[in-house]
């Protein structure tokens, strides 16, 4: 998976000290030896350890990574290990395991839907948090899911926002799409079975069902399988979807899981121990 640049992570540390390590150069510590182990508190999807392994890079200490992102972690299992300089570890300390343990708690998060989806592809939005998208989408990817979008210059997803501005018949609009964008498939977010069904004639190659509640979309599924097999638009059901509810939606007749959920789990813990060195 692709590691953030060397730009961006000197930037992360860069912010932290701005001014130097005040308490470190205070205690006069800094040349001392020490390593330091980060381990997984709980069972976690990992996300994020080449950045941390970097992070110390930069910072001139040593680093070892034992495990990379995407890799399932126990409980008390070592993830990174470093060596350095007091002031080396400690200038990297906080910033790495800051950074793994939000990327880490949306690839546990992603996870879990995923495990919970049985098979059904999970996608994420574009809703992560700005300034993010690299690192979100590496997380999500390490969580066993794929991107829904990257941005707008990649798909075609309409919205009732798009079709406010239209004067034309849906029909007239998926027309006018596949003329301007032969090779992309044709999404439409829809907010009930009327438009559904009025955009699955149209020809939407994806319904992207809004805020459906499973029961809804198993209406939505039922109501479309009198349209031949080749012609009926997958159903993508959104909003609200997370691990405690993929499965029904699955059963409901979901192709695919759209979530913006792992953008707002939990951090996973990530325990540091610093331990002196002769």
């Amino acid at each position: 998976m692709r590691t953030l640049h060397d730009i961006a992570l000197c930037a992360l540390l860069d912010d932290d000290t701005p001014g130097g390590d005040l308490t470190t150069d205070s205690l006069d510590i800094g040349d001392q030896p020490a390593r330091l182990e980060f381990r997984a508190r709980q069972a976690m999807t990992v996300c994020a350890s080449e950045e941390a392994q970097r992070l110390f890079e930069l910072a001139g200490s040593e680093a070892r990574r034992l495990m990379r992102s995407g890799t399932r972690a126990g409980a008390g299992e070592m993830i990174l290990e470093a060596q350095g300089s007091a002031a080396s570890l400690h200038q990297a300390w906080k910033t790495a395991q800051t950074l793994m343990e939000w990327a880490s708690g949306i690839a546990t998060a992603t996870a879990s839907i995923v495990a919970a989806a049985g098979g059904v592809t999970v996608a994420c939005t574009r809703k992560n948090v700005p300034g993010t998208k690299a690192l979100s989408i590496k997380a999500v990817r390490a969580g066993g899911g794929i991107m829904h979008r990257l941005g707008l210059s990649e798909t075609l997803l309409v919205f009732a926002e798009h079709r406010l501005f239209l004067s034309d018949t849906p029909a007239q609009t998926i027309a006018q799409l596949r003329h301007a964008q032969p090779e992309k498939k044709i999404i439409v977010e829809v907010a009930d079975l009327e438009e559904a069904r009025r955009w699955a004639d149209a020809g939407a190659d994806v319904l992207q069902l809004e805020k459906f509640t499973p029961e809804a979309v198993a209406a939505c599924r039922q109501a479309l399988e009198t349209m031949p097999a080749a012609s009926r638009p997958l159903l993508a059901a959104a909003g609200g979807v997370r691990a405690g509810n993929a499965a029904a939606y699955v059963a409901a007749g979901a192709g695919l899981l759209v979530t913006s959920a792992p953008y707002t789990a939990p951090p996973q813990d990530v325990q540091v121990n610093f331990l002196l060195t002769a």
